[in-house]
């Protein structure tokens, strides 16, 4: 991603297992679950002092919650905070749960952005904690509170249809969970996501005002506006290079990919053939383009319009 943010931490140290303090009320224990979709692993945040709110516990890795609890010492957890249902971020949850008798506050089920067609399938059903449902539900707004700490949900769909941020209003910090990273854009991928609510959650960060992003993967971006409008650009930038890319004529999805993601790990075509699918899908919603037999899918072969 040719982005270049002012990274809060500048050099990222995941330091598994140990607490990091990144502020007066904020600190940080990252799960050793390194991957290419995860950078060095999941950031959980502790917010607060006496009283504690745990963001993304992670995944369910026993390890990982004893260093949670570690952590939190002597202070209570009365908070655990899920921003989505990836099995990197809510899983821990549960058993976070059992050992504190903290509520599981989120936006609820994991479930799929649009309904699947006749003989789809969602190929992020693997990444996903079907079961997971929450204690308490949290609407867009909604504040949960500590004696220190005050966090709003900001109700961010595109990753995943119940995608929240947490603002921590005392340090002007939004905790982004997959929605913005510094080290990569996130995967959009269909059903699971869609691509129109993604941009449109974008923008509405865009006209926030935080100070600083935390998110759940990698460093903290402190100058978040720049790197927003950034992100956009990206995105309105791969949009174009897929219209680009049926210029001439009917293209597939992975044909696309080959071109227009020549720089990207291998391995990640996959879930760039997914966030391009995205792109397809939202502008096919937009009548710039269409299947060429009728079908909007993954495999689907497709044209442009005008």
């Amino acid at each position: 991603m040719a982005l270049s943010p002012l990274v809060f931490d500048r050099v990222f140290e995941p330091r598994h297992g140990e607490a990091v303090r990144l502020s007066p009320l904020v600190a940080r224990v990252t799960a050793n679950n390194p991957g290419p979709f995860t950078f060095h692993g999941t950031n959980t945040f502790l917010v607060g002092t006496r009283e504690i709110a745990v963001i993304d516990p992670g995944p369910d890795d026993p390890a990982h919650v004893a260093a949670i609890l570690a952590a939190v010492g002597t202070a209570t957890v009365t908070a655990i905070l899920v921003t989505h249902t990836h099995r990197d971020h809510s899983p821990a949850a549960k058993p976070l749960a059992a050992a504190t008798g903290a509520p599981i506050l989120g936006e609820g089920p994991h479930r799929p952005a649009r309904p699947l067609d006749l003989g789809e399938i969602n190929p992020m059903d693997a990444s996903s904690e079907g079961d997971f449902v929450p204690d308490r539900a949290l609407r867009d707004g909604e504040v949960v509170a500590g004696p220190d700490w005050t966090l709003e949900a900001v109700a961010t769909p595109g990753h995943t249809a119940n995608h929240l941020c947490y603002a921590l209003h005392q340090e002007e910090t939004l905790f982004t969970g997959d929605h913005v990273m510094a080290w990569s854009t996130s995967i959009v991928a269909p059903p699971d996501g869609a691509m129109v609510d993604y941009m449109a959650s974008l923008r509405r960060l865009m006209g926030r005002g935080d100070r600083l992003l935390l998110p759940a993967h990698g460093a903290g971006i402190a100058d978040p506006l720049p790197f927003l409008e950034g992100l956009e650009a990206h995105r309105l930038g791969r949009e174009a290079a897929l219209l680009a890319g049926l210029s001439d004529g009917e293209r597939t999805i992975p044909e696309m990919v080959a071109a227009i993601y020549a720089e990207l790990d291998p391995r990640l075509h996959g879930a760039a053939a997914l966030s391009l699918f995205a792109h397809a899908e939202d502008l096919a919603a937009r009548g710039r383009i269409a299947p060429v037999d009728g079908r909007v899918a993954l495999s689907a072969r497709w044209r442009r319009l005008g």
